[in-house]
């Protein structure tokens, strides 16, 4: 399948601007985040609808689940207005997806690994990922299915089922 989604065309919108952990309680440091969720993947989605793109794959955040054990079935928890941006970004894949093409959601749990300034896994929001393991599941997703899918290490509280299954992909790190 890669093969023909690669001819017809895959969009990912990988673009974030996540604030310093000192800023990161400062509602304001927020802004240019939001912008790049929210309006960006908008944006995206329009030239992607124009293109005759057929795949749009959207990352977000696994971090909009209430407390205990969660699945993509579990209704969502409060979001926190830096989060409300992921769910905006989540929209705009299902308007894709609502116009007959792939829309993908893949969310995120916290990323580990060079360069992410978490070199070892944080249990601080109940679902983590290395980034080489994000990089494979992005990846993995050109095969899914439209829908939203949990990528995050295994035996954490948010379940990555659904995309081991629907796709393959495995959590090596």
């Amino acid at each position: 399948m890669r093969e023909a989604v690669a001819g017809a065309g895959a969009v990912y919108h990988l673009a974030s601007r996540i604030p310093p952990p000192g800023l990161q309680g400062e509602p304001d440091a927020w802004r240019e985040n939001d912008r790049l969720r929210a309006e960006a993947s908008r944006l995206l989605v329009d030239a992607a609808l124009a293109s005759g793109t057929v795949v749009y794959v959207q990352p977000t955040v696994a971090f909009v689940y209430p407390e205990g054990d969660v699945d993509e079935e579990t209704p969502l928890g409060d979001v926190s207005p830096p989060l409300a941006s992921a769910l905006a970004a989540e929209h705009e894949a299902a308007r894709f997806t609502a116009a007959g093409r792939r829309g993908i959601v893949l969310r995120l749990g916290l990323l580990d690994g060079t360069g992410t300034g978490n070199e070892r896994p944080s249990a601080r929001h109940g679902a983590t990922l290395h980034v080489e393991d994000a990089a494979r599941a992005l990846l993995a997703a050109l095969d899914a299915p439209s829908g939203v899918y949990n990528v995050v290490r295994d035996g954490e509280r948010v379940s990555n089922a659904r995309f081991k299954r629907v796709t393959g992909w495995r959590p090596e790190r």
